[in-house]
């Protein structure tokens, strides 16, 4: 990767730019809270500064002179602008600290957002796990730069130019020692810097594969279990961790090399200084407190060169992390809400499907083609196929999840991607194929689509999936706790909640994705009986794997590789098209299909 940058220096450059971006993108809101911690740092460093003369007049006009008053009197001055040192360093490290913090929220905030407005294509893209890490550790490590930068870095150059001037005030011929302790140094941190950059930008992706590899392992514990790969997952984490590791200790080993160098330098330049100094003074050339503080101003000059290399340490890292975070702020999602948004439809749940087509990039064939669909209110509408021949796909297309990439989608007679967001979620409710629950309650997660739902409507939304049931046998009933995911019910009561939590909402188009799959036969039709009555107004989609679920829509259309091959009733289909035959005798026989 080192080699890449030098192969490529525009791109490298490019790199360098994106953390300046970055923070001057979201630091401009606090200009004033900066230019007085600017102010603060100045003047504390300034102090600092002022100290080690202080104390120089001290030894050379009242020690050696024996005049106490003098000594008192100057040390009083003394605690004195040390006092204001510190309510200067005390007031620069607040607003640091309060700019940092507020630099941090608004960064995670803005990639929240921006993440929010993905499709499934651009979450697919990143990755759950990546994502996580963006939005928490790498903003963690630009705030924690931007921190160490308000309190260490703005005072670092002005006590090093500071001290080197107060150096050369006292004695210009000794000051020709920092003439080659400077260079030194800054060559010594530049070279490490420069090979810690590349270390830094794996370690972050490691880190993102440590993330999934335990999130899957997380997740999947069920079924590890079920097949006895305890094993097999953890030599899998411990590889992922192994490479985590080992980046980890050649970036450690780098920082570790940088300090011995910078004290070995400070160490010999400071016997340097006693050594000349020593002479300077016998020779009448020097004072015993100007040699004093010319040794403080080194020890300045050296700290904010210190100050500095620790801030270095930090940079690449963090220009790092601000790429990453710069590559999510610049993904445009691929469902872009419209300019001027439809805010009212034509007609109420009537949707059609006019030859639509979607293609992920880079596939060499399309999920679907030229698929035509009509429901209508009051009517109940199958989608049915094999595995992978698009149903999924196809009902994605609704609420936008996805956008078509040929023809197009009309809810209400308006193409979907003119109507407005908001309207459109009111409009159309999809029940995925895998049913999500969030942390909270039972009655948390049905108000979702509907906050103002009263508990009599939660009840009937229960009653009509089939969940009253066992909400009510719960101990607290609607505010019995739900773990993230709903993990802590079953498969099937995941789903009936699911429905129920659409059923709340009371949108005019419902879409369901093989919502009924971990259902019972009894449940099944019992929950479709008070379905058909609840959604009699209402236009239904069902894309469902079981037959029986479906034999009894007003319209089957079967898909085929994303093909539209028979559209009909369960009779006239099964009377004339060759798939939905197949499919419906791998689960019934012909008695049982008549």
């Amino acid at each position: 990767m080192g080699g890449d940058l030098a192969k490529n220096p525009a791109h490298a450059s490019r790199r360098d730019s994106v953390l300046i971006r970055l923070l001057r993108a979201h630091l401009g809101p606090y200009k004033k809270p900066i230019v007085l911690l600017v102010l603060l740092q100045f003047l504390q460093t300034c102090a600092s500064l002022y100290l080690p003369t202080l104390n120089a007049d001290i030894i050379d006009e009242g020690v050696v002179k024996g005049d106490t008053g003098y000594i008192l009197s100057f040390g009083g001055f003394m605690i004195a602008v040390t006092v204001a040192q510190v309510i200067c360093n005390v007031g620069a490290v607040y607003y640091g600290a309060r700019t940092a913090s507020a630099l941090g929220r608004d960064v995670r905030a803005a990639v929240f957002d921006r993440v929010q407005s993905f499709s499934a294509r651009e979450l697919g893209h990143f990755g759950a796990p990546s994502l996580i890490t963006r939005t928490t550790n790498d903003v963690q490590q630009v705030q924690m730069l931007v921190l160490m930068s308000f309190t260490l870095m703005v005072s670092a150059p002005i006590m090093c130019v500071g001290g080197i001037v107060m150096a050369l005030g006292l004695d210009v011929p000794l000051s020709g020692i920092l003439v080659a302790v400077v260079p030194v140094l800054a060559v010594s941190v530049s070279l490490i810097v420069k090979r810690l950059r590349p270390l830094f930008r794996s370690m972050q992706v490691r880190l993102d594969t440590v993330n999934r590899v335990l999130r899957e392992q997380i997740t999947g514990n069920r079924v590890i279990r079920a097949f006895v790969r305890d094993e097999y997952e953890k030599e899998r984490f411990r590889e992922a961790n192994a490479e985590l590791t080992d980046v980890s200790l050649g970036t450690g080993k780098l920082l570790a090399l940088m300090f011995p160098i910078v004290m070995t330098v400070v160490n010999l330049s400071s016997i340097a200084v006693v050594w000349f100094g020593a002479h300077r003074i016998d020779s009448g050339g020097m004072q015993i407190g100007a040699l004093t503080a010319f040794l403080a101003y080194l020890m300045q000059i050296v700290m904010s060169v210190m100050m500095a290399t620790f801030m270095f340490m930090m940079v690449p890292r963090a220009e790092v992390c601000a790429e990453r975070i710069e590559e999510v702020l610049d993904t445009e999602s691929s469902v872009v809400p419209p300019a001027s948004p439809v805010t009212e439809l034509r007609s109420h749940g009537h949707l059609e499907i006019r030859d639509a087509g979607f293609r992920y990039p880079g596939a060499e064939e399309p999920v679907l083609k030229a698929v035509r669909l009509v429901a209508r209110p009051g009517e109940t509408t199958a989608v049915i196929g094999s595995t992978g021949s698009g149903k999924s796909t196809l009902l994605s297309l609704v609420p936008r999840l996805i956008d078509t990439t040929e023809g197009e989608v009309l809810v209400g007679g308006v193409p979907v991607h003119t109507i407005e967001p908001a309207l459109l979620a009111r409009t159309v409710s999809l029940v995925p194929q895998k049913p999500y629950l969030f942390a909270g309650t039972v009655a948390t997660n049905l108000r979702y689509g509907n906050p103002d739902a009263t508990d009599e409507e939660l009840w009937h939304a229960l009653e009509v999936a089939q969940a009253k049931g066992f909400v009510e046998s719960l101990e607290e009933g609607l505010n019995a706790p739900i773990s993230q995911g709903g993990t802590n019910v079953s498969g099937g009561q995941r789903q009936r909640l699911a429905i129920a939590r659409t059923l709340v909402q009371r949108p005019e188009i419902y879409l369901f994705d093989d919502s009924f799959s971990a259902l019972d036969y009894a449940t099944d039709a019992a929950l479709r009986a008070a379905l058909g009555r609840e959604t009699a107004e209402a236009t239904v989609v069902i894309v469902a794997q079981r037959v029986a679920t479906i034999r009894d829509a007003d319209r089957i259309i079967v898909l085929d590789e994303g093909r539209v091959v028979g559209s009909g009733s369960h009779r006239e289909l099964m009377a004339g098209n060759e798939t939905y035959r197949e499919i419906v005798l791998s689960q019934l026989t012909e008695a049982e299909a008549a």
